[in-house]
């Protein structure tokens, strides 16, 4: 009986190489092996020659019996026997197909020390083979024996065809699946070391160092290699993705408008450009990038639904009602266009468009907002009881729809002005959601129009003590504090640091202005108010604009500044109260 015959007794893992990837696959019955051939399991290749490739063997009976032993053994998941077995089966055949077969159970069994006894045998029947050197030199590596790990893999890229570079790229994805990253990256640096001028090598340490975490050496490594090949796209995209990975993204944007120009035709490289941007709140850059890109591709999803976003952002509506219109119309992205149609139709008035919008949106992230928000209109269209109960009606199954339900439903009683249901509201919620920063924060503002302030200030340093970097809730203590306290010191400290998180926040830079002004720097916060307005046409703003104007004795300036937002926003309390009060 020809023992190659016999390999279809067992299914097991890949090639010896899978050792690399510390897994495998079970040990199964000959008529399931059978669906696959034998040279090609798992939908791996196997470096196994076939056999009519080899001379027949005989099998006594002493060799017979333990293959069954191994088979059943390996089907009952007792690995140590089946490892056992075979490795005696080998030793006795030394047939390289019954030795690679014999590998794979103990590779499966993560038995390392039969696994390596193995190889050194295939070594001696095969000795180029690559197989062997690569299952030693990923024990070795598990010891932490760098020395030996170097020799073996070296001896792949010094046999056969092939170029090192593209060997490279091979051991790094093989070492990538390896749990000793301080072995691992030595083990590439030592075989690296001769190709420091090959690109191909560079890209795979850089590779392998980001797959184990080491951002900062892969960065490095992109780096030496953009300076071999300045035009290499696929470096380029890597090494902004790792300095945005390590949270560079001023340094990815500076390399951006160093190097974008030799890349003046790449579509996807300005497409990340204009994405940076976007996440840096450079909105008006990015809206610029986004619409050279769409003229490049009109019907491209991405670029619609980001210029979408950032016109709805600027709130330029007839621009987002158009490219989100546009969505709809090419059947991409419907339940988000649809959502934000109902948004820009909602915030124009029309209240029974929006709510056929959001009636339409029954899937996607925003399906439930969808189902809140038509609540939210027939509050607005003064039907308070059939709002409630249609958020009552909503299935509230995780903590997110359980939030947004609570922030609406409060919101409705906040603005009946039944502040104590609202504050009943959040506490219920938070009973369940306990430290939810969302309903904290929602409990917080609430507390400001219920003159709780001890409530608000509690609230909001629970957030910030969650979250150090929560600059809306940095800026709404500042902002309180600053208008309602004279603790403007601790205000002003608080906002600054909300400053430094979110520069372009027109909420913040108002809050800035505000609390200068409360410090008496007049024309430091006229600055700092009229680039709030520059980023948003606020009524806020404008009110708050206005007052140090006229506290400034510049009366006219400030009447023209609030006439101009009157026009837009005519029934704001804010901007009311702050004319009537100076300006009656």
């Amino acid at each position: 009986m020809n023992v190659i015959k016999h390999r279809h007794f067992l299914r097991c893992c890949g090639p010896a190489a899978a050792l690399f990837l510390a897994t495998g696959c079970a040990l199964q019955p000959a008529e399931k092996a059978a669906e696959a051939p034998p040279s090609e399991l798992d939908g791996m290749s196997v470096r196994t020659a076939a056999a009519s490739d080899r001379p027949v063997q005989g099998l006594d009976s002493e060799t017979l019996y333990k293959l069954l032993v191994a088979e059943i053994a390996g089907q009952r998941e007792k690995l140590d026997l089946a490892v056992e077995n075979y490795r005696d089966i080998a030793r006795s055949s030394r047939d390289p197909a019954v030795i690679e077969r014999a590998i794979r159970i103990a590779v499966y069994a993560r038995d390392d020390a039969a696994a390596a006894d193995i190889a050194e045998l295939w070594l001696e029947v095969e000795p180029d083979n690559s197989d062997a050197h690569q299952v030693l030199a990923a024990v070795a590596i598990r010891a932490g024996d760098v020395d030996s790990a170097v020799a073996h893999l070296e001896a792949i890229l010094n046999s056969g065809s092939g170029a090192p570079g593209q060997k490279l790229w091979l051991i790094a994805n093989m070492l990538s699946r390896e749990d000793n990253r301080e072995t691992t990256l030595a083990v590439m640096e030592r075989l690296v070391a001769d190709y420091r001028d090959n690109p191909d090598a560079l890209f795979a340490y850089a590779h392998l160092a980001v797959r184990v975490n080491d951002l900062e050496r892969a960065e490095s490594l992109l780096a030496q290699l953009l300076e071999l090949q300045p035009d290499n796209l696929n470096a380029a995209m890597n090494y902004i993705s790792v300095l945005q990975k390590s949270g560079e993204k001023q340094r990815a944007i500076e390399w951006f408008e160093e190097n974008l120009d030799s890349y003046e035709d790449n579509f996807n490289l300005h497409l990340m450009y204009a994405r940076l941007l976007t996440d840096a709140q450079r909105f008006a850059a990015a809206r610029e990038e986004f619409q050279a890109l769409l003229e490049k591709a009109p019907e491209n999803v991405d670029v619609l639904y980001a210029l979408g976003l950032l016109s709805l952002q600027s709130d330029r509506l007839a621009d987002a009602e158009e490219h989100f219109r546009q969505l709809v119309e090419i059947g991409q992205r419907k339940p988000e266009a649809r959502y934000y149609l109902g948004r820009i139709a909602e915030q124009r008035g029309d209240l029974d468009e929006a709510a056929g919008y959001y009636d339409d949106v029954d899937s996607g992230d925003n399906a439930i907002d969808a189902k809140i928000r038509s609540a939210l209109i027939e509050h607005k269209q003064g039907r308070v009881a059939a709002a409630l109960a249609r958020l009552n009606a909503i299935d509230a199954s995780g903590e997110r729809e359980r939030v947004l339900l609570a922030q609406a439903e409060a919101e409705i009683f906040m603005q009946e002005k039944r502040y104590d249901e609202a504050l009943a509201v959040y506490n219920e919620a938070l009973e369940k959601d306990a430290g939810n920063t969302d309903l904290l924060y929602g409990r917080a503002m609430l507390a400001e129009k219920m003159d709780k302030l001890e409530l608000l200030e509690r609230d909001l340093r629970a957030i910030i003590e969650q979250d150090p970097d929560h600059a809306q809730a940095l800026n709404a203590l500042g902002y309180t504090l600053a208008d309602r306290t004279d603790r403007l010191e601790e205000a002003r400290e608080l906002i600054e640091r909300a400053l430094e998180i979110s520069p372009n926040d027109f909420y913040i830079v108002d809050s800035m202005g505000w609390v200068l002004y409360r410090m008496g720097k007049l024309d430091a916060a006229e600055r700092y108010l009229r680039r709030a307005l520059e980023l948003r046409n606020d009524p806020e703003v404008a009110a708050h604009l206005g007052e140090v104007l006229w506290v400034k004795g510049e009366r006219d300036a400030a009447r023209e500044v609030w006439e101009t937002a009157l026009q837009s926003t005519p029934d704001d309390e804010r901007l009311q109260d702050v004319i009537q009060r100076f300006n009656p």
